[in-house]
């Protein structure tokens, strides 16, 4: 069984959480504080953990340099998007804004547990080979240049090849690696991506769920 952190100080907030995760099959710890997190972390070891910004004592943005070896989704009523990059370049692997539906936090939760990590991996799908450490993407052996927000499209959508992610999930997801991509041009670097791709093998490994968003085809 997973065990997931929540390190929020708004008990009803807290309690719907925890009631959702334990629905699902987590096991869950509790933290009202910053400071009561850091004893927390130490004695449950958690799998993952939904940190609140606005704590007392040790505030959110000060606890998240503090973990380590643990995904932090950062689950927060703040909004504005500086904020959120400099969380993801802080140490947070996600950042779901409140309010909130509970069906994308646990979704969002599934993708963090079952990503490998993949400082050093190889993913392949199909004929393509992304190598993460020497940053390449190769179809059928043939070195594809991409730019940076294509690969990070690219990425996220190999981490994830069965599932669909929508739009603003996706746009969340590459933030760190690329924070100016919006809806508006997110639609051509996928165009773009698509056609580098196709334009060795003749085929296509995107597809788009109209009114959703992408997934490996």
């Amino acid at each position: 069984m997973k065990n997931i952190l929540v390190i929020e100080d708004d008990i009803y907030i807290g309690n719907m959480i925890e009631e959702a995760l334990r629905k699902n099959g987590y096991g869950v710890s509790r933290a009202y504080s910053g400071t009561e997190a850091l004893l927390v972390i130490k004695v449950a070891k958690p799998d993952l953990i939904l940190l609140d910004l606005m704590l007392p004592g040790i505030t959110g943005e000060e606890l998240l340099p503090r973990i380590t070896n643990v995904p932090v989704i950062v689950v927060s009523a703040k909004t504005d998007i500086t904020g959120k990059v400099e969380l993801l370049s802080g140490g947070a692997v996600d950042y779901i804004t409140k309010p909130f539906d509970i069906r994308e936090l646990l979704a969002r939760i599934e993708v963090q547990l079952r990503k490998p990590s993949i400082k050093n991996t190889t993913m392949v799908y199909k004929d393509i080979t992304m190598k993460i450490s020497a940053h390449s993407v190769l179809v059928r052996d043939v070195d594809i240049k991409l730019t940076k927000t294509e690969y990070a499209i690219l990425k996220q959508l190999m981490l994830n090849p069965t599932q669909v992610i929508t739009k603003s999930h996706l746009l969340d997801l590459i933030s760190f690696d690329t924070p100016d991509c919006t809806e508006s041009s997110l639609k051509v670097h996928i165009s773009n991506l698509r056609k580098k791709l196709s334009d060795v093998s003749g085929e296509d490994y995107i597809e788009a769920v109209w009114g959703i968003g992408f997934k490996m085809k």
